[in-house]
């Protein structure tokens, strides 16, 4: 049993404070980190997860050194100390809980939802897993429990469009990544359909959201990172050769120059939504560079800085009027143009109407 009210034990050399850090539930989960560890768990490590202070990880260290004599001191690298439990010394307070199993299924409908069919796959089995592992007493209770939680969450498969990607190149492609290995494919580019064979990439990430999926892949042939159409591999095949990744590439990075994927010659982007969109525009993560200010007639400005011209438009057409674009001018130009061009091919013809 944790003891948070109990004598404070003060240790040679560690924190000379006299208080005791006393939220148990805080406590549990750092035993739990503790031995789910191999190399155990820094005083950094417990600042960086907790979001505390070093007194605090100190203090909450102390506690379970007094309440857990199996605890283990290591050294690490520099001479950095390290806590960790063995395996099984905490017993059944490993056992999932029904939130956590409940997680895991929420987790699955969400894969399921982006086209990741694999993960979802895996998802699935490691519940039923984690299931499994649980006393007859408990998993009666929970099969029941954990179907009421999950109707109550509300996690279902939202509908819209999304590309439908065969779950054998998902898979191709996560060994691929996972191995660092370069893969052969033959693939039809998205915008002139052209099939290209026997083309070497080297698989970095996949990029999985709403709508289309991507691949972002070093190109042999172009010799650079490019982003590659999921729904375009028609052929993919592992090789036995390693794959460097680039020392230079960081993909949050890669990532942050576009609003969506489209890389493009990043520039400053203002927006300005209406007061009567203000509201709900301000709960709205547009990019992670952004700036919000608001105006004295109520309206809101976003500022960030990204390429991708073409899908900001896209997203602008949810807004309607209620939002306006101030700058790039190549921005508003695209924008007209594609609103032209959305009115010119739905726009009612004389004659084309139906009766009725």
């Amino acid at each position: 049993m944790l003891d948070p009210k109990g004598k404070s034990g003060q240790r040679q050399g560690e924190s000379e404070t006299p208080m005791r850090y006393a939220r148990n539930t805080d406590l549990i989960r750092l035993a739990l980190r503790m031995q789910g560890t191999a190399e155990g768990v820094s005083l950094g490590d417990i600042m960086a997860e907790f979001e505390v202070s070093r007194s605090t990880a100190e203090r909450m260290r102390n506690a379970l050194l007094d309440a857990l004599p199996q605890i283990e001191t290591r050294g690490g690298p520099g001479g950095e100390r390290r806590w960790r439990l063995s395996p099984r010394c905490l017993g059944g307070m490993t056992q999932p809980t029904l939130d956590e199993i409940a997680a895991l299924h929420r987790a699955r409908e969400l894969a399921t939802r982006e086209g990741d069919s694999a993960t979802a796959k895996d998802l699935d089995g490691l519940a039923t897993r984690l299931q499994a592992s649980l006393p007859a007493p408990a998993r009666t209770r929970l099969d029941p429990d954990s179907a009421a939680l999950l109707e109550a969450d509300g996690v279902a498969l939202r509908p819209g469009p999304r590309e439908v990607i065969a779950p054998d190149i998902l898979q191709t492609l996560r060994q691929a990544i996972m191995a660092g290995v370069w893969v052969n494919v033959d693939h039809r580019a998205r915008a002139s359909g052209k099939l290209s064979r026997d083309v070497w990439l080297g698989p970095l990430a996949m990029l999985l959201g709403e709508g289309r999926q991507y691949l972002v892949a070093w190109s042999e042939y172009q010799d650079d990172v490019r982003l590659f159409a999921q729904a375009g591999f028609e052929r993919i095949e592992l090789s036995d050769e390693v794959f460097e990744r680039p020392d230079e590439f960081d993909l949050e990075a890669y990532l942050s120059r576009a609003f969506g994927v489209f890389q493009e010659e990043v520039q400053e982007v203002v927006w300005r939504f209406t007061p009567e969109a203000a509201s709900e525009a301000r709960k709205f993560l547009f990019h992670p560079t952004q700036e919000m200010s608001d105006e004295p007639d109520g309206s809101l400005t976003v500022r960030f800085r990204a390429g991708g011209m073409l899908e900001m438009c896209w997203h602008l057409f949810r807004w309607g009027d209620r939002v306006e674009v101030l700058v790039p001018e190549e921005l508003r130009e695209v924008y007209e143009q594609q609103l032209k061009r959305a009115l010119t091919l739905n726009s009612l013809k004389e004659g084309s109407k139906e009766d009725g």
